[in-house]
């Protein structure tokens, strides 16, 4: 069946912090860095045998290998998201059969969600943690090149998902995929676009539990409320 690999991405440069925080995956968070929430909730699954952290430099890289889950290898991530996990993937031991690919910008993924994911991937090849779209969404569509209003129109609510991270993959599919999309240039915003446009199908594992990703100030102060109301939660 071959060993089962997670690829735990830290490299970003979380820009959009505007410089409250110095680094957000090592912000501190409920006690312990942001990244600490991700690496604890795979070393309690078990799903991975090895641990891919993919870091941006040599000063994160040290305090990111104080809490790595084990066994972990440390790869240095690239320019863009892409260039990280392709970096990650090209570092992968030849036995290595499926990938978890999660943003260490999301700390509230919990163990038993990473086990079932894994369960499905086996069976599906390819598998996102999702959450169901409950706000109407609008899509702008420019009416012509005559100088016409650009119109709005909604899309079928019930047919849309928000992708999360882990998602996860056969290892030999999301090495294609990403090498496809390298040598096209092909713009993709997640690893399961990159599957999508070899024309293989996606599984959804819906998410019925907040798993925001921090991107502002505002989300730490969320995520931080949100695991003091799941502490409270496990103290009744």
């Amino acid at each position: 069946m071959g060993r089962t690999a997670a690829i735990l991405l830290a490299a970003g440069s979380g820009s959009r912090m505007a410089g409250a925080v110095a680094d957000k995956v090592l912000a501190p968070l409920a006690g312990r860095p942001v990244f600490a929430h991700s690496a604890a909730a795979f070393l309690a699954s078990g799903v991975a045998d090895l641990h891919v952290v993919v870091y941006r430099d040599q000063r994160q890289m040290l305090a990111l290998a104080a809490c790595a889950p084990t066994p972990t290898l440390l790869v240095r991530g690239g320019r863009e998201r892409r260039d990280s996990v392709q970096l990650a993937l090209e570092a992968l031991p030849a036995d290595i059969a499926h990938v978890f690919i999660h943003d260490c910008a999301r700390p509230l993924i919990q163990p038993d969600q990473l086990v079932a994911l894994l369960k499905i991937v086996r069976r599906e090849h390819a598998v996102v943690l999702a959450r169901r779209v409950t706000d109407t969404i609008k899509e702008l569509r420019p009416q012509g090149s005559r100088g016409n209003p650009e119109r709005l129109r909604t899309l079928a609510r019930d047919r849309l998902w928000a992708a999360e991270t882990p998602q996860v993959f056969a290892r030999d599919l999301i090495v294609q995929a990403h090498a496809r999309v390298a040598a096209r240039g092909l713009p993709v915003t997640d690893d399961a676009q990159a599957v999508e446009l070899l024309g293989h199908p996606v599984a959804v594992l819906a998410n019925d539990r907040p798993n925001p990703k921090l991107t502002t100030p505002a989300d730490l102060a969320y995520v931080e409320f949100l695991l003091a109301r799941e502490r409270a939660a496990d103290r009744r």
